[in-house]
């Protein structure tokens, strides 16, 4: 029988909220990196730039959400100002904008223009506004800051549509000695919860969680209730990037490797809550389009893989492609993107279709619960498919998956956390039944999906 641990039923007891469900299904979306910083090819400006060098004449924002589309992409996140200060949008509140730039004869909108596209592809948009900017002299001034990004947070919220995401970075290279603005965050957040109730908060706020690098790199178990204290938008900052020295995109710390086991949590006394994990990373070295980097793509396979233990992770993943100088994603980053969408969509196409019912709740009284997948005829698989029901939870904490073909069993992958969803791969070996026992439990299970793919021919 399933062991179900003492403290199982409260850890189970934690649930997400509506918008952080709808955030967990779109599992994999886009980050587009562009502004100022391209056009004078660096990574973080440091503002003041003379506007006149913002004139992306080629600039096309259908193509770019459409060569995200084509990886599989469900959603768009735009750096609507990043450090350096620069606004793709003329704000009300600041000169150093769009406004101020020949590009549009100076009547520009970046961000209305990639809202737009969104809409028209389908996909969803959210906002990147960096906290830290390089430009506005109230900064470092306590409330007159907080006014001042207040203001154009407003203006982000209120004129683009519906917003899925407001992505609040933590970086700041101000260093000890630099200006010191503190953020007040919940003056932030309550904001966001005013006017676009259904956007998740990400990273420095209180729906999304960083998954602590910028490398793609994930955990081998990902849990989703973790303790209320890694919401501190200032200790999450103290962990963000503070120099521009581009060794941060590819660090992973060996350090926070597992947040939310029994283990982890044992003699935690303090709230928990429900924080799930995003992975971001670049297609690229860079967050912003560098010409000296356009040979240095990742390639479709590498970023399939990082996917698969992203999305197949109980993560979502957040895929940055950076637009290039003339406004337009460089054809090598179109070209790689539409293979990985490719691979995702076969990945899909070989999910074998086993007649059963959803959600799945073993029977208290059975001995050796598991779920079955008996198929019509001997298959050779590559992979399982498991997702929890977490409107209830997330409850699995050790899962086993077999393999049989004429009555001899085989192991072929186990698993510790499984949450929204697990994607468990082995090499590929033919069987005609798949098992996954549930062995470990914070409470009954309630699996909503299964399945096994079969492998590529």
């Amino acid at each position: 029988m399933t062991a179900v641990v003492a403290d199982g039923p409260a850890l189970a007891a934690v649930r997400p909220s509506a918008r952080q469900l709808a955030w967990q299904r779109l599992e994999f979306y886009g980050f587009l990196h562009f502004g100022m910083n391209t056009m004078t090819d660096r990574e973080w400006g440091e503002g003041h730039d003379d506007p006149a060098a913002f004139d992306p004449a080629g600039l096309d924002a259908d193509q770019w959400v459409a060569a995200l589309a084509s990886a599989g992409m469900t959603a768009v996140i735009l750096t609507c100002k990043h450090h350096d200060g620069f606004c793709l949008w003329p704000s009300d509140v600041t000169a150093y904008s769009v406004a101020a730039s020949p590009w549009r004869g100076g009547s520009g909108d970046v961000v209305a223009e990639v809202a737009d596209a969104a809409r028209r592809h389908g996909l969803k948009f959210g906002v990147y506004l960096s906290p830290w900017d390089r430009t506005e002299a109230s900064y470092g001034s306590g409330t007159g800051y907080d006014d001042f990004y207040v203001a154009q947070l407003t203006e982000l919220l209120t004129r683009y549509g519906p917003v899925f995401c407001v992505w609040l970075d933590g970086a700041n290279g101000e260093g000890p000695d630099g200006t010191r603005q503190v953020y007040d965050w919940d003056r932030y957040y309550a904001v966001v919860r005013e006017l676009q109730p259904d956007a998740v908060i990400s990273v420095c706020g209180p729906d999304v969680r960083w998954c602590g690098n910028e490398a793609g790199e994930t955990r081998p178990d990902e849990w989703s209730v973790v303790p209320r204290a890694l919401r501190d938008a200032e200790r999450i900052a103290e962990r963000s990037q503070q120099a521009d020295d581009g060794a941060f995109a590819r660090l992973v710390r060996s350090d926070e490797r597992d947040l939310g086991s029994r283990a982890a949590l044992s003699g935690y006394a303090g709230e928990l809550v429900w924080y799930p994990a995003e992975v971001n990373t670049s297609i690229r070295p860079g967050w912003f389009h560098h010409p000296a980097e356009d040979g240095q793509v990742r390639s479709a396979d590498e970023l399939f893989g990082l996917y698969l233990r992203a999305v197949g992770g109980n993560s979502c993943l957040l895929l940055n492609v950076p637009p290039a100088r003339d406004g337009r994603i460089a054809d090598g980053d179109v070209a790689v993107l539409e293979r990985l969408g490719e691979r995702i969509a076969d990945f899909r196409a070989r999910r074998i279709a086993v007649a059963a019912v959803w959600p799945w709740v073993p029977d208290e009284a059975d001995s050796r619960p598991a779920m079955t997948l008996r198929f019509d005829r001997t298959r050779r698989i590559e992979a399982v498919v498991i997702g929890e029901d977490i409107t209830q939870g997330q409850r699995i904490e050790r899962l086993v998956v077999q393999g049989c073909r004429d009555g001899r069993w085989i192991r072929l992958a186990d698993a510790n956390a499984v949450g929204y969803q697990r994607i468990l791969t082995f090499p590929p070996v033919e069987v005609d039944t798949v098992e996954l026992q549930v062995v470990q439990a914070r409470d009954t299970p309630v699996v909503a999906r299964v399945a096994a793919i079969e492998a590529a021919r």
